[in-house]
């Protein structure tokens, strides 16, 4: 059965009970403050709906994950990173790659991140937990992806690319910050070909939970309290590399 969420207090049913048809539905309402936001992601648990729906939280079973050991370079990409020389940025246009991430995408009737969504997340931003990665050609803003970080994971939202290879390129360069600052996961949240073809795949809902579990415990923390990211991201001077720079 799926629980409704009151505003107060902030409180998830065990991600135990989410549906198995819708696959991962495990609550309706709540709110998008910062609170409620960093207790679903510390617990596994993200936002996911459109503007004529209340607020739903999903926890999926299986779950995609990428071990930044584990990203695959293709030999597509590697061309692409040769030939084709992008300028990649961090942080510096937050808010612009969440939008650009909500435009509308060929096939697609509308969009999951609603003027609301994109509200909270750069709250989430200005409080140092959420975190873009962007991709630049020529001065133009050409692809990237944004998610929130906690320790040394990262939950990944969203990403978009108006060039061949340019969201990859980004997750690249998230991966590269992470192998240096000790980051040790990603969160795909579910399932896709463009993800698995970099290297991500699939664990059982429990395995992902018990991760989280032991990676951001913070001693002496209460139920409020949130690990701020363990690892930094480059800021100045932004940084143009090809592809043997970057494994």
């Amino acid at each position: 059965m799926l629980s409704w969420l009151p505003e107060r207090p902030v409180r998830f049913p065990p991600v135990s009970r989410a549906l198995r048809d819708p696959e991962g539905l495990l609550a309706a309402g709540g709110e998008l403050t910062p609170e409620w936001l960093l207790a679903a992601y510390r617990r596994g648990i993200f936002p996911w709906y459109s503007d004529d729906q209340p607020i739903l939280w999903w926890c999926p079973n299986p779950r995609m994950v990428l071990f930044p050991d584990e990203l695959h370079v293709s030999r597509s990409l590697a061309k692409r990173l040769r030939n084709g020389r992008f300028t990649v940025t961090f942080n510096r246009e937050f808010s612009r790659v969440v939008e650009a991430c909500a435009a509308p995408r060929q096939g697609q009737p509308g969009t999951w991140i609603t003027a609301e969504m994109h509200a909270a997340y750069v709250t989430l931003h200005r409080l140092g937990y959420a975190r873009s990665v962007e991709a630049w050609q020529q001065g133009e803003l050409v692809g990237g992806l944004y998610g929130v970080a906690m320790g040394p994971v990262f939950f990944g939202e969203s990403m978009f690319s108006r060039a061949s290879d340019a969201s990859k390129v980004a997750m690249v360069h998230l991966v590269r910050a992470m192998r240096a600052g000790g980051g040790r996961l990603i969160d795909c949240q579910m399932r896709t070909h463009h993800l698995a073809r970099l290297g991500a795949r699939d664990i059982a809902r429990t395995e992902f939970i018990n991760y989280l579990e032991s990676c951001l415990a913070t001693p002496g923390a209460t139920d409020g309290q949130h690990p701020l990211p363990c690892w930094a991201l480059p800021d100045d001077p932004p940084c143009v590399e090809t592809l043997t720079a970057l494994t």
